[in-house]
């Protein structure tokens, strides 16, 4: 989930374009998308809901290094040109998260390039609530709801 969003999007990019293993699905839970704190989630989200725009300020700033590049691509998957190609994904996000939008619109993309790609907004619900078994049921309907997505992919 989150970073580990991006790193799968990522992965996926680049094993479609470098010759990589084929990839069967992607399961991208509040994933990070885009190096942009310009969009309404992040304003209407920046503080009081456990993940804030500080702390992904400090993520990015220690994620890229002082030389990275967070409009590349391979650290915002939402700015590749071409998202065609690449594996079914199920995306997941939370209503109060920061990084709402930016899962959003990876998911719209996705379906634009033809991606087999399904998508849930959990209402009410903040960032990290996937991992809040036995305390919150969304947290329990999304685990089940992933592993059936994941059952269908993999067969």
């Amino acid at each position: 989930d989150s970073a580990g969003g991006n790193l799968a999007a990522v992965v996926s990019l680049r094993a479609r374009d470098e010759d990589g293993p084929a990839i069967r699905f992607q399961l991208l839970v509040y994933p990070v998308t885009d190096h942009n704190y310009e969009t309404a989630s992040y304003r209407d989200n920046a503080d009081g809901y456990l993940l804030t725009r500080d702390g992904m300020e400090w993520f990015w700033n220690h994620y890229l290094g002082p030389d990275g590049d967070g409009s590349h691509p391979h650290a915002s998957p939402l700015r590749a040109e071409d998202l065609s190609g690449l594996p079914p994904a199920h995306v997941i996000t939370a209503e109060y998260d920061p990084l709402r939008d930016e899962g959003e619109a990876y998911a719209k993309r996705l379906q634009e390039a033809g991606v087999d790609v399904t998508q849930t907004r959990y209402a009410g619900q903040i960032h990290a609530f996937y991992g809040m078994h036995g305390v919150l049921d969304d947290a329990t309907n999304a685990a089940d709801e992933s592993a059936e997505k994941l059952k269908a992919a993999l067969g």
